[in-house]
């Protein structure tokens, strides 16, 4: 078993960072990541794609180049291609790699598992042809294939960044259907002022704005009844905007509402959560530094609240920089003068945070959906099922479980479990916090038998 410092799970921003950080004190770091390359979904396939697409993608883009070359020196071993399927006591990472398992220990564990699309169930997306936005960037950013008459449903700014996007490849969307509301911007203004603090992500928001009105893509604001209609694909979207009926044929739906933080692996070793109202999402409970109830676990990035790229870089440096005294490579003094000025730097990267989640709030018909919606797409589980389940004593998801297969498919809960926990939370009257969340137990994803018992092989050989 591979022995080291600290293990880092996850390769974008926010564990990149952290792995160098960590090996810069000295520490030997393992960093284990699912994707063949580093960079995340934000900078996914940097070192290969900036050269082909950079222009199309953009500076913020591109700007990960700089992350994905300080992780190859010494102190760091990157693994690659590397499904982290358990972590147990100790602190031992079970994980899949090129079809054979195997594990790394260490007394320390950062988690970078950054964030996932909130799931926006609504009537017709289950049909081909819709995805999520972020399902399309990855087309984009990997193969640079850009889907043609597309549709953009939802609300936030990565919508403008992918619409714009689409207009530089020259494949422009269709339109944008937006939920936000201009009561939703009036809301926002109260918190105007730390709006201006972070005035450059502001600037980035007009500037892309701007690049849509001079492309002359339609936008819809104000969006509800929205489905998506078709006979075996998507074929167009249907809602009310205005005071109207509308329909906009397409032959693609990109569907987006925001981003969750992605918390499998921290409930699985037993990280506290906590409901954000404003988010509408569970956040673990951390700590300034990362750190959690659970000694020697640290979470930094997306996967601890969501903040973008930039906060999940910074507080990435932070984490590591607690790692590090603690493990004694530095002393307190020292890691409190080198994580001042990256507390002052995350203050104002964080202080547009609350403009931008009350401007831009979840569509609340896909919070809330009807009841023939499906909400559990690997178990065929409907909105209507799950009340259901509610009145017939059902009151946490774990028990939905038991009573109709909800959260048992692949994704493991990963992308229903909130819908769950807020339908439950409204048919019985109990907080989100009372209602609680999927217990979350080892494998993490699915791991074979052949893989495990390649694992078995390779220890008996080094037996041997």
């Amino acid at each position: 078993m591979r022995q080291c410092d600290v293990i880092v799970v996850g390769a974008g921003p926010a564990g990149m960072a952290a792995a160098a950080t960590a090996a810069d004190a000295g520490l030997q770091v393992a960093l284990l990541d699912e994707q063949p390359r580093a960079g995340g979904q934000i900078y996914r396939d940097v070192d290969r794609v900036a050269a082909l697409r950079g222009g199309i993608l953009g500076k913020d883009y591109t700007e990960g180049r700089a992350l994905t070359a300080a992780i190859r020196r010494d102190g760091i071993e990157h693994l690659d291609g590397a499904v982290v399927w358990a972590i147990e006591d100790g602190f031992c990472v079970s994980y899949t790699r090129a079809g054979q398992a195997a594990q790394v220990s260490a007394p320390k564990v950062i988690l970078a598992t950054g964030a996932l699309e909130r799931p926006m169930p609504l009537p017709g997306w289950t049909l081909p042809g819709v995805m999520t936005a972020g399902a399309g960037q990855i087309l984009l950013k990997q193969s640079g294939l850009l889907a043609r008459r597309a549709v953009l449903v939802g609300t936030g700014p990565l919508l403008y960044l992918i619409a714009a996007q689409m207009v530089r490849a020259g494949t422009p969307p269709v339109a944008l259907v937006e939920t936000q509301t201009r009561a939703d911007l009036m809301r926002a203004n109260r918190h105007l002022g730390g709006a201006l603090r972070g005035w450059p992500y502001l600037a980035k928001g007009l500037a892309m704005l701007a690049e849509l009105m001079r492309a002359r893509v339609p936008r819809y604001t104000g969006a509800t009844t929205i489905a998506i209609a078709g006979d075996g694909r998507a074929e167009a979207v249907t809602f009310r905007s205005g005071g109207k009926p509308r329909t906009v044929a397409c032959d693609t739906v990109f569907l987006h509402h925001g981003v969750v933080p992605n918390t499998q692996a921290a409930r699985s070793v037993g990280v506290p959560h906590r409901w954000d109202a404003a988010q509408h999402c569970f956040n673990p409970v951390v700590d300034a530094w990362g750190g959690t109830a659970v000694a020697g676990v640290f979470l930094a990035g997306d996967g601890a609240g969501i903040g973008g790229a930039k906060v999940a870089e910074t507080a990435g440096r932070i984490a590591a920089l607690k790692v590090a005294e603690e493990l004694g490579r530095l002393s307190a003094d020292e890691r409190d003068r080198r994580a001042a000025p990256l507390n002052r730097l995350r203050s104002r990267q964080t202080a547009i945070r609350p403009f931008l989640d009350a401007a831009y709030p979840p569509f609340a018909e896909a919070l809330a959906p009807a009841d023939a919606t499906l909400v559990c797409r690997c178990e065929e589980v409907t909105a209507g099922e799950i009340r259901g389940y509610a009145k017939l004593g059902c009151i946490g998801p774990n028990q939905t479980k038991a009573f109709g297969r909800a959260g048992m498919g692949p994704c493991q809960g990963r992308y229903c479990g909130l819908t769950v926990t807020a339908l439950l939370a409204e048919a019985t009257g109990q907080t989100p916090d009372q209602t609680g969340y999927y217990r979350i137990r080892p494998p993490l994803k699915p791991v074979t038998l052949g893989e495990l018992a390649a694992m078995d092989d390779g220890a008996r050989d080094a037996a041997e």
